[in-house]
């Protein structure tokens, strides 16, 4: 499909701009377009949408906050229309936010939860070009896939919320207004969005109010305003902070503050800094993390300076407790299930906090980082919760790939090919090793049937460190962060009784010190790993691969996890033509990298190489054998997969896998312009019949960045189906 032309065009910011607009076709007729106001010094930036242009910009040269703006970009194009630059408008403010080239002056999203007509099979491509063009010009600076995967982009607050995270936000505004709620409890499962809801809070709370744009709130967009008005009358320079337990974590969210307008790195500190002053609003992030005084190590000292300082005991408080009595309101956002150590203060702290009458409690149920959803978030708590029997069958995830393996080596090889496709791939695992490394780099610490691995080498911001792909994170270095993929180890520590049917704890082999230190209920310590790993199975928004050591455990789960396939070609024999009798027991083999000239009826039996099928398959001499390559059909066709296919010949293809040659289009898979793919034919009725509006060809992926291919007009008389698909041999 060819898409329209996407104009941009640069104007200096200043009074003579009405005069330049003159020439410009679609800001003269009032058409819909997009626009950015920067500045190349200060490193500031707006991005809006409008059909009136000059009205637009004579309001914002009127702005305070934008006149230090030097440069207009007007994006247009003949495509356009209101639903369309709303949404370009939003995809810009998201992107460029995550690009860090520029700090941008809106204070939130705007309009984008809303679809159109070709939302999808247009518009996002039109982006994409206008991104391309942003980066040209040294607006932009990476590539969408690499943004996508920043934690600038994942914990930006320029991000749309859903229903259910407007709701929260609503009550928590409500609260905060009143005098009668001083604690704000929300309690929400892995993944259900509480990190956003917090800075989405702060952005709220530390911009202008002519800057930020309540049209999201639909509505309830009237009601959201007056609420937020109150606040500020009542807190017109409000003292608040993010407190974030986790010290890799905190360091991330610092980087993040940082590089938002309007925000800064010292907004978000750690439980300690607490004790330094008061505020009149805290907010706790990953709150089931705050301690108490057990197994602190060196952190003992700085945890009793605090107590002092507070007036409080040091033996009876924790971190809670210094939370509670430094802030006029305090929002604590809270799993019960991702509390891991001795050390996290109790849950029944937490309880009683509940209990108190100033204390309001909401819940966030929605799971917004896995693609398996609620069923994946469930599934894994039932699992491990050993509430499945022998009779249970493996789930499948229709849109989440959940694989277990046999072999090590081929989970490693996975998550690596994984991190080459779409980055944020990593391998957690429990902690079932002594770390031999952390001294000696020469060390290994992990070994299993010949793999030998190290834990991660750094503490802060593992994920995202250099080698990270090559060593092994656990629960310390990577709770709190999204991954596309994770491959999860699970130890030696952890087994299956079958006669009682449970998951068990080996205590013997669990190595985190200060994870077992002043545990004295074998219970406490089921729990806490149970929690463990409960947690480092909902890291991956992609898919979750699985290893186990231990082998009654391995046999439970194997079970009720699909098990990965090593599709090996060795079983597959490939001979010459004086091995073979051709199209009785074998089929000829295609290249697929090779020309068209594969196809032709005018090559002789002794030029193909032959593949001998079983006795099963009735063969005919319209069959034939390709090898596939890539991770687009995967949901069908593993990666080098060798797949059986008749050639076409008539009938309705809709629906069935086939094999395309297309003229105008160079596969990244094959590097040719062959394709396997879904076929979709649209149909119009005409004088003569009926002919082909589009066709589509859809990838059946669990990689969700191949997209539809699609062919219109003159277009379609360059594709050719070759072959309908049988199986995978």
């Amino acid at each position: 499909m060819t898409y329209p032309l996407v104009e941009i065009n640069q104007y200096d910011f200043e009074k003579k701009i009405f005069e330049d607009f003159s020439g410009n076709h679609y800001a003269k007729n009032y058409w819909p377009l997009v626009y950015i106001l920067s500045d190349g010094d200060t490193k500031l930036a707006y991005v809006g949408e409008t059909t009136d242009v000059t009205h637009r910009m004579s309001t914002h040269l009127k702005t305070k906050s934008k006149q230090k703006l030097t440069s207009v970009h007007l994006i247009t194009s003949e495509k356009f229309n209101k639903s369309a630059t709303l949404d370009i408008e939003s995809n810009l403010i998201k992107y460029m936010s995550g690009d860090n080239v520029f700090k941008l002056l809106n204070g939130n999203l705007g309009l984008a939860n809303h679809n159109y007509y070709q939302k999808q099979e247009v518009y996002w491509d039109i982006f994409n070009s206008v991104w391309n063009k942003l980066r040209n010009k040294g607006i932009t600076k990476h590539s969408i896939e690499h943004i996508d995967n920043s934690d600038l982009f994942k914990y930006s607050p320029y991000k749309s919320l859903t229903n259910e995270q407007n709701r929260s936000l609503y009550k928590i505004l409500e609260n905060l207004v009143n005098d009668k709620s001083n604690n704000i409890l929300i309690e929400g499962g892995a993944g259900t969005g509480k990190t956003i809801l917090a800075i989405f809070l702060f952005k709220m709370l530390s911009v202008y109010h002519e800057d930020f744009s309540y049209r999201q709130f639909g509505e309830e967009e009237s009601e959201f305003i007056k609420l937020v008005k109150k606040l500020r009358k009542k807190l017109p320079d409000p003292k608040m902070a993010l407190v974030v337990p986790m010290s890799s974590f905190r360091s991330t969210l610092q980087k993040v503050f940082k590089n938002i307008k309007g925000l800064s790195a010292s907004m978000v500190i750690g439980p300690a800094d607490v004790s330094k002053r008061e505020y009149d609003l805290l907010v706790v992030d990953e709150s089931h993390r705050l301690r108490r005084r057990v197994n602190l190590g060196t952190y003992f000292g700085a945890f009793d300076k605090a107590c002092k300082r507070l007036n409080l005991n040091k033996n009876t408080s924790s971190e809670l407790d210094w939370v509670l009595k430094q802030s006029k309101k305090t929002i604590l956002f809270y799993d019960e299930g991702q509390s891991i150590k001795p050390s996290d203060v109790k849950k029944e702290d937490f309880s009683k906090l509940k209990k108190i009458k100033n204390t309001t409690v909401y819940k966030l149920k929605s799971q917004l980082r896995v693609k398996g959803g609620n069923d994946y978030v469930k599934f894994v708590g039932k699992l491990l919760n050993s509430e499945y029997n022998d009779v249970d069958i493996p789930f499948i995830f229709v849109d989440y790939e959940f694989l277990m393996f046999d072999d090590l080596s081929d989970m490693v090889k996975q998550i690596k090919l994984r991190n080459e496709e779409s980055g944020l791939a990593r391998l957690i695992a429990g902690y079932s090793w002594e770390w031999k490394s952390k001294n000696d780099k020469t060390q290994f610490d992990i070994e299993i049937d010949g793999v030998r691995l190290q834990w991660n080498q750094t503490t802060i911001n593992f994920i995202n460190s250099a080698n990270s792909v090559n060593e092994v994170g656990c629960i310390h270095t990577t709770q709190g962060y999204d991954l596309n993929y994770s491959g999860v180890i699970f130890g030696n520590e952890i087994s299956f009784d079958p006669i009682a049917s449970r998951i068990i704890i080996k205590e013997e082999n669990y190595f985190d010190r200060n994870g077992k230190q002043s545990i004295n209920d074998p219970q406490e310590l089921h729990d806490f790993i149970i929690n463990i790993y409960k947690t480092i199975m909902l890291r991956g928004i992609k898919g979750t691969y699985v290893y186990v050591c231990d082998p009654k455990l391995r046999d439970y789960l194997k079970k009720l996890i699909p098990v990965f396939k090593n599709e090996k070609t060795s079983d597959i024999e490939i001979s010459h033509y004086d091995d073979i009798d051709p199209f009785v027991n074998a089929v000829p083999l295609y290249d697929l990298k090779a020309s068209a000239g594969s196809f032709s009826d005018e090559q002789k039996v002794e030029e193909y190489e032959w593949i001998k099928l079983s006795e099963d398959i009735r063969i005919n001499k319209d069959m034939f054998a390709c090898q596939i390559v890539g991770e687009s059909m995967n949901k069908v066709i593993p990666n080098g997969s060798y797949c059986l296919f008749e050639k076409y010949s008539a009938g309705s293809r809709n629906g069935q896998i086939v094999l395309v040659e297309y003229t105008n289009l160079q596969d990244s898979d094959f590097g040719s312009c062959y394709t396997i793919k879904e076929y979709e034919s649209h149909k119009v009725v005409n004088e003569n019949g009926w002919e082909h509006k589009s066709i589509i060809l859809k990838p059946v992926s669990y990689d969700r960045s191949y997209k539809n291919i699609e062919a219109e007009d003159e277009e379609i008389l360059e594709l050719k189906v070759k072959g309908i698909f049988k199986q995978v041999l």
